[in-house]
């Protein structure tokens, strides 16, 4: 079973089902073939066995040398189980002795018994007993036996099960480990490319287009699945992209109007009413730059550019140190290290910290330090004294259009941008917020 997974295992479901679909038809393989011998073999080939153990101790000479059968317990219990039991048991020095209530038919035979080593007597017409000939082992040496009783098809199955184990146990030994081994291989490869292809479908992102699931080395069964998931991609790209047009034509069509209205409010006289509609207006073009950078870089970013982290932390400090300043702050600027460079997009990253920087002069609480410091490990961080941000909401602060404050001034839109500026760069992005102040923390 997969952990974590309630779904079971493809690799592990086929291979133990293979491998014991196998071991059963071996299994049956060897039982029919039991079966087979029972039906087609002498009905007395049950009785083979305990007739040879029971003239172990049974056939012995007398005095004079003639051949005898004594009672012993083991053929009194064999005689108790098969009260039909006969034999005829022929030494090769012509003498001969028998046991039981040989039948007529087969009695005139028992002069000719010593020259048979191995026969099965049965179906000639008007005869229903049954017999067969052996040679078998004794104390007194290989003697020749007819014999017969009550035959059983199940005494004979399992004396076909009991004289094949030294063929069928050994491969069984050898076959079984040998299928718990291989079969798991053969799966794996088989779903080698599946596999891939999983891997694959986890890092497709749908917003970045052209990635598509490939369809060679995976199984036929599989291959609609794939198709389907395809041209669900398709469909997602599409949607991107007319969404992406939308935004950025109404991002850029609100351009011109905001122009024109602060061109009209520059032209009102001075109060309040000017200032809050001046305040509105500039709320509503930082609302649409900042959803022109969030698509902007939503559709594209070029990472192979050679950035020094420390220049841009300092030229951002920099540049937004005048409005740190008119909105009551202190700013400072620190690094660890003289140069921290790496590949990167030199027009992204400058926006993300500056979206940091902007976020702590929105919700720093107009007071105290915004500090910023490039540490020895590249990470940049952000920090302000301002009331923190609610343990409740540290997690939704990066969702777009997400806002602490719901009056603040801000798009909800900035720290969203930088999560994904951030996540293109392979980096992530830590908040860590108290009622002294809030620490965002850049890691790349």
């Amino acid at each position: 079973m997969a952990r974590g997974n309630a779904n079971p295992s493809l690799w592990w479901k086929l291979s133990w089902q293979l491998s014991l679909v196998l071991v059963i038809v071996v299994a049956t393989v060897i039982v029919g073939l039991c079966v087979y011998g029972a039906l087609i073999l002498s009905p007395n080939v049950g009785l083979k066995d305990r007739l040879t153990h029971a003239l172990e101790d049974s056939l012995i000479r007398d005095p004079q040398g003639r051949l005898v059968v004594v009672e012993s317990e083991n053929l009194k219990a064999f005689k108790a189980d098969n009260d039909r039991l006969w034999f005829i048991a022929a030494a090769q020095d012509s003498q001969s002795v028998r046991y039981g209530a040989v039948p007529e038919v087969y009695a005139e035979m028992a002069p000719y018994v010593r020259f048979m080593r191995d026969a099965d007597i049965r179906g000639a017409s008007g005869v229903n007993e049954t017999a067969s000939i052996d040679a078998i082992a004794t104390p007194l040496g290989e003697m020749r036996v007819m014999y017969g009783g009550n035959t059983s098809t199940a005494n004979n199955f399992l004396t076909m099960v009991t004289s094949l184990a030294p063929i069928y146990v050994p491969l069984l030994a050898i076959a079984v480990p040998a299928l718990f081994l291989t079969i798991p291989r053969i799966v794996s490869r088989g779903l080698a490319g599946l596999k891939g292809v999983v891997r694959m479908a986890a890092e497709i992102d749908p917003r970045h287009g052209g990635a598509r699931l490939p369809l060679e080395d995976v199984p036929q069964e599989v291959t609609p699945l794939i198709i389907a998931f395809n041209s669900v991609l398709d469909r997602l790209e599409e949607q991107f992209r007319a969404r992406r047009r939308f935004l950025i034509d109404a991002a850029h069509e609100l351009r011109t109007p905001i122009a024109i209205m602060q061109t009209r409010i520059d032209g009102m006289p001075e109060g309040a009413a000017r200032l809050r509609l001046m305040k509105d207006v500039a709320r509503l073009g930082e609302t649409a730059e900042q959803l022109l950078d969030f698509e902007r870089n939503d559709q594209a970013t070029d990472l192979h550019e050679m950035v020094d982290l420390v220049d841009i932390a300092r030229t951002v400090v920099a540049d937004l140190a005048p409005l740190a300043i008119s909105a009551g702050y202190e700013i400072s600027f620190d690094s660890e290290v003289e140069r921290f460079e790496r590949l990167g997009s030199l027009s992204a990253l400058p926006r993300a910290v500056s979206n940091l920087v902007r976020n702590a002069i929105d919700h720093g609480g107009n007071a105290g330090l915004i500090s910023v410091i490039v540490s020895r490990s590249g990470s940049i961080s952000v920090s302000d004294e301002g009331p923190g941000i609610p343990a409740a909401q540290r997690d939704q602060v990066f969702d777009p259009f997400y806002r602490v404050k719901p009056r603040s001034n801000g798009a909800g839109l900035g720290l969203s941008l930088v999560k994904q500026i951030v996540s293109d760069h392979g980096g992530r992005v830590m908040v860590d917020s108290s009622t002294g102040g809030t620490t965002f923390t850049i890691q790349l």
